[in-house]
């Protein structure tokens, strides 16, 4: 039973309890195989995410002229020419959207046009925060409103800039990295907030000169000109975004205790930790230890009684998608919790933070929309529950509230599951392994 039904529902029962290892991380997968296709050499990675999206970007780097094989579970190879050249049809990039602007900062490094799309949910996202940068470089496009796919980008001749983001986005910051590993100079990126820095790493990790400093209030990224990039290996740890999702179904059902190997602990991804540690989780870390150049750690988390908190907004960069499932946790605490400046979940797959709030009013919690954030009331007991809940197709709203529904008084049905493996490929029989009643509807 996987995630290709129309519908799937959860439904309470017995405590949850195992030791599972969870998806690769998704960011680095997709970056894996970008720097693997710009890079000279062969390319080995172990533990890819095979989920859709990451499966969209190989097939990109494929198109772009890059050999990639796949050769074992969770092992491809990228034997990678050095550069991209021009693909021979247009580029669709599903759902992805990491990597369609990760790939328009790489292939914009080049004198070639390139075409792409995606699903419903992608030709609906701006893609202008991305091409803005790019544009300044050098780069030009013609597309739809605000960027929109499908378009097509004309890359090549890309000149170095200083740019300041006028948000907090790893994508936009990788977008312009990337580019500028084919500009004339320099190139720096300035962050108000400092975002995931996987890109930084992986560059380095690739034989790239990244230089980093704090100053004036901000980061300063600066990517000198002239490198180039050989292979190497990549071992991807757990993601911490997928192993939010077993971790708070831990939390709120009684008698649980779940353990889960592997999962990356890079500061500027683990917010979501820190704050259910804030709520009172009793969430163990032990073994740490580095693996693909990020500190990973074995979880363990026990089934909690949680209190509200306030999340500081500063935080938001370090957790962006962990809030609808933070969200589900603060149904179950007791108090409010308070999650501001998180206007950027306007703009994900869907408007999360519209079909968080009302995903869970539809299960009978007390929840308050606001512009750029939300306010969760829980009473320290169980919810309703009960809801079928719309997911537009959103993979971690349909996780969220199926975890929601193991542990409210009644279960909680969600409408196209089957996006769910764009990010966690067999969350369902994963679940269903820990003890959780999960079927389809």
């Amino acid at each position: 039973m996987g995630t290709n039904a129309a519908g799937l529902k959860s439904a309470p029962g017995k405590a949850l309890s195992g030791t599972i290892k969870i998806p690769g991380d998704k960011s680095i997968s997709h970056r894996s195989m970008i720097l693997g296709a710009l890079a000279t050499g062969t390319t080995t990675v172990e533990g890819l995410l095979e989920g859709d999206d990451v499966l969209r970007t190989a097939a990109a780097m494929q198109a772009f002229g890059a050999m990639v094989t796949r050769t074992g579970d969770k092992a491809w190879r990228i034997e990678g020419q050095g550069g991209l050249a021009e693909p021979s049809d247009v580029i669709d990039c599903g759902n992805a959207g990491t990597g369609v602007r990760l790939i328009m900062g790489a292939a914009a490094g080049y004198a070639m046009s390139a075409t792409f799309t995606g699903d419903q949910s992608l030709r609906g996202r701006p893609m202008a925060r991305v091409l803005d940068p790019l544009g300044e470089m050098g780069a030009t496009w013609i597309g739809r409103d605000r960027g929109r796919l499908p378009l097509t980008l004309r890359g090549g001749g890309l000149k170095g800039l200083s740019y300041r983001l006028p948000m907090a986005s790893a994508q936009v910051k990788s977008a312009v990295l990337l580019a500028g590993l084919n500009a004339d100079s320099d190139v720096e990126v300035i962050e108000p907030e400092a975002t995931r820095d996987h890109t930084e790493r992986m560059l380095r990790a690739f034989g790239a000169t990244v230089e980093v400093e704090d100053r004036d209030g901000a980061r300063h990224i600066r990517l000198p000109a002239g490198q180039k990039l050989a292979a190497t290996h990549v071992d991807v740890p757990g993601d911490p975004s997928s192993a939010a999702f077993p971790i708070v179904a831990a939390l709120i059902t009684p008698g649980s205790a779940v353990t889960v190997e592997g999962v990356m602990l890079n500061t500027l991804r683990a917010g979501v930790f820190d704050t259910l540690i804030e709520m009172g989780a009793d969430l163990t870390i032990e073994n740490r230890r580095m693996a693909g150049g990020e500190e990973v750690g074995d979880l363990t988390a026990r089934h909690s009684a949680l209190k509200g908190v306030v999340v500081p907004p500063e935080r938001a960069p370090s957790m962006i998608d962990e809030y609808p499932i933070l969200a589900v946790a603060a149904a179950f605490a007791e108090g409010q919790t308070v999650m501001r400046g998180i206007g950027e979940m306007r703009v994900k797959e869907s408007d999360r933070i519209a079909l968080t709030a009302g995903g869970l009013k539809t299960c009978g919690v007390q929840v308050e929309e606001e512009p750029e954030g939300m306010i969760v009331t829980g009473t320290g007991q169980p919810p309703r529950g009960g809801g079928t809940v719309t997911t537009h197709g959103d993979h971690r709203i349909a996780m969220s509230h199926l975890v929601l529904g193991l542990a409210a008084q009644a279960g909680v049905a969600v409408d196209e599951p089957g996006m769910i493996a764009t990010s966690f490929p067999g969350f369902a029989d994963l679940m269903r392994g820990l003890g959780a009643d999960v079927s389809e509807a």
